[in-house]
């Protein structure tokens, strides 16, 4: 509920999203680069509209210039009755504006309009007249033209004339537009083109971000990072490759920087899990794995851990303390009985019998407790040893401790000792419960030559093949850690472990 009004406060606040506020700027930037491109391929075309203008004036003048006509009527006694049909019938044929022929004195004999006839050329003619060409765009009777005067020349080379053709900027601008679908189509083609592409690529990611805008993302960033540094519960999220993409703080602590290898092949197996137990390192982690989907297709894991190592150790603790108090509880009422035989016995005047049942009772109780104390100078595993024999006679088990067990002093860590010999004797304990008599568990232990040697044989079927792996137990729900703890101890202590049907024997090294 809380993350739904964080959400919609988010969008009420967020104007536009990443997705349009992307598809607006690739929109604008593609009209720009778009504007830019026809406008520099207009004013190319334009440039070359004007020199091919150029082209066609000059040529069309240096013909008009150099006919033999011209030459001569210029010399006769009425140029314009000669010229003027000439001329205006070479403008139509050329599709010039206009063709004027005229003394050097800048006087015409030809123009497109009659009137003007005998009135003087508006425009540079001081080149032509020294044998050159004159190119100008100017502004003349017909407005604003290209034009192009050359000099009409006498067969000695003396400039008798000069003749000027011309196209004005207008019919160059019509020509022009006849051409615009060769540009407006292309560009009406890029720019559909180019507002689809953008749209689809919006609209991808849209579907990417859930449509959230950038002030919305920044501040789930910064709440989710913050959530991800301060839980107590270590985070890793995987990509659909098994490629680790987040770690939490507290997932480096439990973790270290290398993952252990049953995190990584429960990484692998994209399994969905649920408080299974995972050792890492001298960790006891209770992992739970969610497979991520999304539109049907599977993007990764989430896996979460909860360090459960000092709950195990107590939770043992506790299964040992209540099956301890269980068996004392037996046991005292077991006494009861047999105190209340004794003292029957007195009663009935039949002291000898009741000394012979006090003292047989009395040295069955001092013999193992003799024997633990006397062979294992460690008070710990002496006490372990001790409390499970009181828990395998309340389940009708009987514990052996080897005569051959010898250890003095504690040559290993005491936690250590009782990991093993604790988990070993439990399973041995779990595996004969239900078996038929006799039931008996046997543990030797023996401290010499370097190491020291735990081996426990019990009467039961004997232990599977990975019966040391993480998970394996004889528990009727078949989840267990212990034996996997047994081979954690032995590989930190760089130890062996040998698997002979119902014996197991750990051989652990003492450092020198």
């Amino acid at each position: 509920m809380r993350s739904f009004c964080l959400r919609s406060r988010f969008r009420t606040e967020t104007r536009w999203s990443i997705a349009r506020q992307l598809f607006v700027l690739q929109a604008l930037v593609v009209a720009a680069l778009v504007a830019i491109g026809t406008a520099g391929t207009v004013l190319i075309v334009l440039d070359d509209a004007e020199q091919a203008a150029i082209d066609d004036v000059m040529d069309i003048a240096e013909t008009v210039a150099r006919s033999p006509m011209v030459v001569d009527a210029v010399r006769g006694p009425s140029p314009s009755a000669v010229l003027q049909p000439y001329a205006e019938s070479v403008r139509v044929a050329t599709g010039t504006d206009f063709i004027v022929i005229m003394a050097t004195d800048r006087t015409r004999y030809t123009h497109r309009t009659p009137s003007l006839i005998g009135q003087p050329f508006i425009g540079t003619i001081d080149k032509a007249l020294a044998g050159g060409t004159v190119t100008e765009k100017s502004v003349g009777t017909l407005g604003e033209s290209v034009r192009t005067v050359v000099p009409v020349k006498s067969n000695d080379g003396q400039v008798i004339a000069l003749v000027s053709v011309g196209i004005t900027t207008d019919a160059i601008n019509q020509k022009l537009l006849g051409r615009t679908p060769a540009v407006a189509i292309p560009t009406a083609l890029a720019l559909l083109l180019a507002a689809a592409g953008s749209w689809l690529l919006s609209r991808r990611l849209r579907r990417q971000t859930h449509g959230l805008g950038p002030a919305e993302m920044t501040r789930m960033y910064e709440y989710h990072d913050a959530v991800l540094h301060s839980v107590r519960e270590g985070l890793v999220v995987a990509d659909r490759g098994g490629h680790i993409t987040l770690i939490n703080d507290e997932g480096r602590r439990l973790l270290g920087d290398d993952l252990p290898s049953p995190v990584r092949d429960l990484i692998a197996s994209r399994a969905a899990v649920a408080d299974e137990p995972v050792l890492a390192g001298d960790r006891v982690l209770v992992a739970n794995q969610r497979v991520i989907r999304s539109e049907g297709q599977t993007i990764g894991t989430v896996l979460t851990l909860r360090d459960h190592t000092e709950l195990r150790a107590l939770t043992g603790e506790l299964d040992s303390v209540r099956g301890l108090t269980d068996a004392l509880r037996a046991q005292a009422h077991e006494a009861a009985n047999r105190l209340h035989t004794v003292l029957t016995l007195v009663e009935l005047g039949r002291s000898r019998e009741a000394v012979e049942l006090a003292t047989a009772e009395l040295a069955a109780a001092q013999q193992l407790t003799d024997q633990v104390v006397g062979a294992l100078d460690e008070p710990a595993l002496a006490a372990l040893l001790l409390g499970k024999s009181a828990q395998a006679g309340e389940r009708g088990v009987e514990l052996v401790v080897d005569e051959a067990s010898r250890m003095a002093g504690a040559p290993l860590p005491s936690r250590d000792l009782l990991t093993v010999v604790g988990n070993l004797v439990d399973n041995a304990l779990e595996a004969v419960a239900g078996t038929a008599p006799p039931r008996k568990v046997t543990v030797l232990v023996v401290a010499g030559d370097g190491a020291v040697l735990v081996r426990v044989t019990d009467t039961g079927p004997g232990l599977p093949e990975g019966a040391f792996r993480k998970g394996w137990s004889t528990k009727a729900e078949g989840r267990g850690i212990g034996l996997a703890l047994v081979r954690q101890v032995a590989d930190r202590h760089g130890g062996t472990i040998e698997v002979d049907g119902a014996a197991v024997t750990v051989r652990l090294p003492v450092p020198s």
